[in-house]
């Protein structure tokens, strides 16, 4: 059975994503209170955190740099819950390490999805079961014990989640790769209005790749109003 801990400082929240993420069968612990919050981590080593972005003391995007940069609980799936849903907002949560972003209010119905998906795709990723042999598409190498990509003779380390963003797009090569089926084979549910976590994950997958290539933008296409498509010998310069 899953435990997940609820850390917000609206006790009302708290509450209600506690009875019902019990009645999923989940076992559910919650704090009103970051910083305790923070050790409960430590000490329940749950399999999922969920945290509110505005609260005292500590906010969520410094709560959640510190559980990435603690050895232990580094690895534990974050969702970000708060009011805050531009893009500027989501991209700082993303940059602190959260995995999934929710933005109030919101449907109980769709947490528990994102829950449940976030939990399937963390189960996966440490056993490499989906992405067991080393995959090369021209100048382009993914290795999966290492969550590592290689261009040519230079690697960098990627998250699980830029790892299986990467791969998706590997697997359709030269062909386009919606918003919607990234959202389907990576996180596991289907939202075509959540392309601002796909904009986010893809920006920085892209400055990983341009950090060890020797040109800026030159592996992943953006197709207008349509997705991505990797292009895994790099976009040619079209002749004037």
């Amino acid at each position: 059975m899953n435990k997940i801990l609820v850390i917000d400082d609206d006790k009302a929240i708290l509450e209600l994503i506690k009875i019902n993420l019990e009645l999923s069968g989940y076992i559910c612990k919650t704090s009103s209170c970051p910083v305790k919050g923070f050790q409960m981590i430590k000490q329940e080593m749950p399999d999922l955190v969920i945290l509110d972005v505005m609260m005292p003391e500590i906010d969520g995007y410094s709560l959640a740099l510190k559980i990435r940069q603690t050895e232990g609980i580094r690895d534990i799936p974050v969702i970000m819950l708060t009011a805050l849903g531009e893009l500027k907002n989501k991209l700082k949560g993303f940059n602190s390490g959260i995995d999934d972003y929710l933005t109030k209010p919101f449907e109980i119905e769709e947490l528990k999805a994102r829950v449940l998906a976030l939990l399937t795709r963390s189960r996966l990723v440490p056993d490499s079961i989906r992405y067991k042999e080393v995959l090369t598409l021209g100048d382009i190498t993914l290795i999966p014990e290492s969550y590592t990509v290689r261009i040519l003779d230079k690697e960098t380390k990627l998250t699980p989640v830029e790892f299986d963003i990467l791969n998706v797009l590997m697997q359709h090569s030269g062909s386009m790769v919606s918003s919607k089926i990234l959202l389907k084979e990576v996180w596991g549910y289907n939202d075509d209005e959540d392309v601002d976590t796909i904009r986010v994950h893809i920006r920085h997958l892209r400055s990983k790749l341009d950090k060890i290539s020797t040109e800026k933008n030159k592996y992943i296409e953006t197709i207008y109003r349509g997705g991505y498509r990797l292009v895994p010998d790099g976009i040619k310069m079209k002749a004037l």
